[in-house]
């Protein structure tokens, strides 16, 4: 339905703007720090719940309007572009902060509460909703039809990129919480590279034609 070369350019960008740490990958590390790996697991579930929520409702809404507005289509495309240069400026100027989320500390929650909290962090998450409402639809292709269907299955391929890689930060961040800990430095350095990434990302939003 979504032709290949779509379907594995819209993996590569997820995962560009998936590694970034973000509201998302902050909160999973915060609860792996504070409870360790199940905690970090379980809110890894909820937050990618949450998150295909917004592709389900970014489908069903923006996505009709999108097939037949080119306006609306490059009014979003550009919109969604200067906020992620925004969330990108905002990194390299924070990326000090980072290390808090690996020093701080938190009461434990049972894993029930603690799913319900990732999929609230997940359906609020601005970065997430950015890229859904003005990337996703760039990757449909309208000749194909189907063009909601295209876009969940899109989004199927976004949230089994997230679930790998947020696991990944949470079982890192359980299993070597001391190393990091102890190193601002590389906690800035992570902050940094991933906002010039975010950067970049936006731009590359901003520069890219509609796919007919």
């Amino acid at each position: 339905m979504v032709p290949a070369d779509r379907l594995l350019a819209f993996a590569a960008m997820s995962l560009l703007l998936i590694v970034i740490p973000g509201p998302s990958v902050l909160f999973v590390i915060g609860r792996a720090l504070a409870q360790g790996r199940r905690a970090a697991l379980t809110t890894v579930a909820g937050n990618t719940l949450g998150a295909y929520v917004l592709v389900v409702a970014v489908a069903l809404g923006v996505g009709a309007v999108v097939e037949r507005s080119v306006l609306v289509f490059t009014a979003l495309k550009l919109v969604g572009a200067a906020y992620l240069v925004y969330l990108g400026v905002r990194a390299v100027r924070q990326r000090r902060s980072l290390h808090a989320a690996f020093t701080g500390e938190g009461p434990a929650h049972g894993g029930l509460r603690t799913f319900w909290e990732g999929f609230a962090v997940g359906v609020a998450n601005p970065k997430t909703i950015v890229f859904f409402a003005a990337v996703l639809p760039q990757f449909v292709d309208r000749s194909q039809g189907h063009v909601t269907a295209q876009m969940l299955l899109l989004g199927l391929v976004f949230n089994a990129i997230a679930v790998v890689c947020d696991s990944v930060w949470g079982l890192a961040a359980a299993t070597t919480r001391d190393w990091f800990a102890n190193s601002p430095r590389r906690l800035a350095m992570i902050g940094g590279v991933g906002g010039l990434t975010m950067i970049g990302l936006g731009v590359t939003v901003a520069a890219t034609e509609r796919r007919e």
